[in-house]
């Protein structure tokens, strides 16, 4: 036997079929639903997973106005982002949020989640979240994804 036929093949563009996923985010606490969705969306679920390329599937979010956290994480969990200018510091919590739009919440979860580069960035587009329980995606047969509670 000669040692070409062990050579490790990584994943290319060509070579990667993305497929479609439908996550319910009322079904489980938000940290466990973001998780499940960033392996998804990078692609670490797959044998052929190639860290340098995009090879994840695109996920499909819906019901993220059903959000669900533990404890008293609703009104103690604070977002901090800056505005730039001296002082501009600010806060908020996840009730304050989604009183905004509930798919931030889930948006920034998952994001910090991605590596932090363009790939990071390039994956992240492959991310679809909706408040309700419908979505434009019908045509690509998207499978569903449960979690247990």
């Amino acid at each position: 036997m000669d040692i070409l036929s062990y050579k490790t093949q990584a994943a290319n563009k060509s070579t990667i079929e993305k497929q479609w996923y439908v996550v319910d985010a009322g079904e489980a606490p938000l940290g466990r639903v973001c998780s499940e969705v960033a392996r998804i969306l990078r692609g670490k679920h797959k044998t052929s997973f190639t860290p340098h390329v995009d090879c994840g599937d695109n996920v499909i979010v819906i019901n993220a106005d059903n959000l669900i956290l533990t404890g008293k994480k609703m009104d103690q969990k604070q977002y901090i982002r800056h505005t730039g200018y001296p002082g501009g510091q600010r806060f908020s919590t996840p009730r304050q949020e989604i009183q905004k739009s509930s798919t931030r919440v889930i948006e920034s979860a998952v994001r910090g989640m991605l590596p932090k580069n363009k790939l990071g960035r390039k994956i992240f587009k492959s991310l679809f979240v909706y408040e309700g329980s419908e979505h434009p995606h019908e045509a690509q047969q998207p499978k569903e994804i449960s979690f247990t509670k």
